[in-house]
């Protein structure tokens, strides 16, 4: 079988094939749209339908999400804000009682500065006590050795306080 193709008459134009395939797509074109146009269009409406509902969702979401953000953004100033108030209150607190505690030091060294000078006068009459009641015995001694004879005890010992009593005065030691 020899077939011969020429390529002239294949690619030429002829006026009975335009028309008929301009009538066979006009038909395809009546035959879609009296049997499928509308459910091509009603697919077509929802899926506008559809994508639109998914771009008003995905702009509540944004807009959920920018409230939510905002609402964050609000609370990590106000945690920030109790904290800074927080630190605050706790230095205030720490001078509060370093204050405190200085006035209480102070006071408890005044007490001790004020029970030592307290402690250092009863030490002082202590002693002068103690010495009036030595001079008492020496003079005592001394006087019994000067007159050689025993004198009335008490009697002496009136003598002595009395010259340590004059003794003690500043008229007596200028």
């Amino acid at each position: 079988m020899n077939i011969e193709f020429d390529i002239n008459s294949y690619l030429r134009l002829n006026i009975v094939d335009m028309l008929i395939i301009c009538i066979s797509t006009f038909l395809i074109v009546v035959i879609a749209k009296k049997f499928f146009w509308n459910k091509v269009n009603v697919y077509l409406q929802q899926r506008q339908r559809a994508i639109q509902q998914d771009i008003d969702e995905a702009m509540n979401q944004k807009e959920e999400a920018t409230r939510l953000k905002q609402q964050y953004d609000e609370q990590l100033a106000q945690a920030k804000q109790t904290a800074n108030g927080i630190i605050e209150d706790a230095k205030s607190m720490v001078a509060q009682e370093r204050k405190e505690i200085l006035v209480k030091a102070k006071q408890e060294a005044q007490a001790m500065k004020e029970k030592a000078s307290a402690d250092i006068e009863s030490e002082k009459r202590q002693v002068r006590k103690e010495i009036k009641e030595q001079i008492s015995e020496v003079a005592f001694l001394a006087a019994q050795k000067i007159v050689e004879k025993e004198l009335d005890e008490e009697k002496h010992k009136e003598y002595v306080d009395t010259f340590i009593e004059q003794a003690g005065d500043s008229s007596w030691q200028a």
